[in-house]
């Protein structure tokens, strides 16, 4: 159905021309899912948006693009309007790209339905209440808004839009990124089973490896522009045969096990150009010898349908199998810190959120009912549930972010229910005690200051001015980072790097509890494993509090001993953190952990 031969992308102005992507090749065949994975910058979205002709400009793609038979590089744009939506759909990580704001659910599916439906009249109706249908969504959907519906609703909404002209292959570009781990195996699911009833092709493209394997026929790994590996999904899964493939493998959180020390991928994608006749992966390989920084390895064909770019595949195959299976092993949890007195206490806490709208619809939402709960000196608790259920407005109350509408918040002996009410000392001491480090590091850091300005500003307000120079570097090696970067600004780093800086400035306060929400969500798989590595080093160090706040039960394993899980702003289950992921019981608890399984089992088998 779908063919690329030697696809090439260049940034080509006046000013640079560059190679983004390089000969990269691909087959999909109608009625398979296909799986291209990757960390971010690997160029994953640019191949495809090469596909369906919509790179940003200053981009030029050559070699060859073939949908069942029809060259698409060399179509003019009104050829092309007459592919897109029609023979291929597109599904984006953000559904609010794709659905009007402005605009209900079913006016957007009237929209883009073929014209012929549109001009029965009589029959849109029904085919719009049909098209939620398929993608489990109720009738009654059509007459809301974007805004009016939940994540997972609104992923459901743009998937029945992208399918609304029965394309013979969609591509969904990260499309259960954002979702809590129940809304994620649903998504999932709903799309392994409408390709299988459509009968049509799907490009997943995800930087999840458990996402691929759980719902793809095969599965292709991406490296700084270029196609390290090629396989079947169950046999990349059982036995990898590219370093880099195997790094992600390691890289991944089991959510059954502890695991003692977090596998991480040591540096960073490396632009495309800057190894273009070199394997791209050297630098960060523990095999790499001479020949690798010399020479481009080609992707070639090492047994029936595994294909590999690796110079040294025929050498290292058994040490990278070893390797896979030797992470299975179970780890002891460390013996938990002593504790000490209470830090912050929450007792009997409620929050109500009243909206309204431009367009007149009115409503409330009980975030938190009769919410209690206690951090104790040098403990790390996990707060889990699925968006929604009021996690981060716990964590919001707890910085004075929200008031509670009743109920009473006690952190280090100070009432701190109401921020307005605190004295500049009080206030001071509260802000002092307790930091936080948010799920976008972006949107937490200025992007008019420099790292440098950013710490330093933070540091003067901890010391009330007089700070040495150093200290700003020694920030920033606290975290893992060179003090060169105190001149960089957040637009020039990774998005892992940025939350390190994230992490450095709320530390900069030295907290004695640190509430990190999401941190590790909008990353992928090695810049996760490097940041949560990072806190648990911190923590141990600093003898720190942590209130760890995801949806993901993988990564609250490996980083709290004590769960409280939320459900509809209530407390239903708390504990030891493995007793309540291995025995759940409450029924919520139970769904949550079925559906973590769900992913897995799915990509076992």
């Amino acid at each position: 159905m779908l063919s690329l031969q030697n696809l090439t992308i260049r940034l080509a102005t006046p000013e640079s021309d560059r190679v983004l992507v390089q000969d990269v090749d691909l087959a999909l065949e109608r009625g398979r899912m296909l799986g291209i994975v990757g960390e971010s910058g690997s160029g994953k979205s640019l191949t495809a948006r090469a596909i369906i002709g919509l790179l940003p400009r200053g981009l030029v793609a050559s070699g060859a693009v073939r949908f069942q038979g029809a060259s698409l590089l060399t179509m003019s744009e009104r050829e092309m309007r007459g592919v897109r939506g029609a023979r291929i759909g597109l599904l984006m990580q953000d559904p609010f790209t794709m659905l009007n704001p402005l605009q209900t659910i079913g006016a957007t599916l009237v929209e883009t339905l073929p014209a012929a439906t549109r001009r029965a009249r009589a029959e849109v109706k029904v085919e719009v209440e049909r098209r939620l249908a398929e993608v489990a969504l109720p009738a009654d959907v059509a007459v809301r808004y974007p805004f009016q519906l939940s994540g997972g609703m609104r992923q459901r909404a743009a998937l029945a839009a992208a399918l609304a002209r029965d394309p013979e292959l969609l591509i969904a570009d990260e499309p259960t990124t954002a979702l809590d781990v129940t809304t994620q195996d649903e998504i999932l699911k709903l799309l392994r089973d409408i390709q299988q009833h459509r009968g049509m092709s799907i490009i997943l493209i995800t930087h999840d490896l458990r996402v691929a394997f759980s719902v793809c026929d095969d599965v292709q790994v991406m490296y700084a522009g270029s196609v390290v590996e090629r396989a079947p999904a169950s046999q990349l899964r059982q036995n990898p045969l590219h370093p880099y493939s195997s790094s992600l493998l390691l890289a991944e959180l089991p959510v059954s096990r502890y695991v003692e020390e977090l596998t991480m991928v040591p540096g960073r994608v490396p632009p495309a150009h800057t190894v273009a006749h070199q394997c791209a992966f050297a630098a960060r390989c523990a095999w790499a010898d001479e020949r690798c920084l010399q020479t481009r390895p080609p992707l070639e064909e090492v047994d029936a349908a595994r294909w590999s770019a690796c110079l040294r595949v025929g050498e290292i195959a058994e040490e990278l199998e070893a390797q896979v299976s030797e992470a299975d092993a179970v780890s002891d949890r460390p013996v938990a810190p002593a504790l000490g007195a209470g830090l912050v206490v929450a007792e009997s806490l409620t929050k109500t959120y009243h909206s309204s709208s431009l367009f007149g619809s009115r409503g409330t939402v009980r975030a938190l009912d009769d919410v209690s709960l206690e951090i104790v000196e040098g403990e790390s608790v996990g707060l889990v549930g699925e968006t929604g259920s009021g996690k981060s407005t716990i964590a919001r109350c707890l910085l004075g972010l929200n008031r509670p509408d009743t109920g009473r918040i006690t952190i280090d002996g100070i009432d701190a229910s109401d921020f307005r009410k605190l004295g500049r000392r009080e206030e001071r001491r509260v802000r002092t005690c307790v930091q936080a480090v948010f799920q976008d590091p972006y949107a937490s850091l200025n992007p008019a200051l420099s790292v440098g300005s950013a710490l330093h500003e933070v540091l003067e307000f901890r010391q009330d001015g007089n700070v040495e120079k150093r200290a700003v570097g020694e920030l920033l090696d606290s975290v893992g980072l060179p003090a060169s970067y105190a001149s960089r600004r957040p637009a020039q780093l990774s998005g892992g790097e940025r939350q390190r800086i994230a992490i450095a400035r709320a530390l900069a306060m030295r907290p004695r509890l640190l509430i990190c929400d999401e941190p590790v969500a909008a990353l992928d798989v090695s810049a996760q494993a490097v940041i949560l590595e990072l806190l648990r080093q911190v923590r141990r160090e600093r003898g720190m509090s942590m209130l760890f706040i995801t949806h993901d039960l993988s990564v609250v394993r490996q980083m709290s001993e004590r769960l409280i899980v939320l459900y509809r702003g209530k407390i239903v289950e708390q504990g030891d953190t493995d007793t309540v992921l291995d025995h759940p019981t409450h029924d919520y608890t139970r769904t949550l952990r079925a559906a973590a399984g769900a992913t897995v089992e799915r990509a076992i088998q």
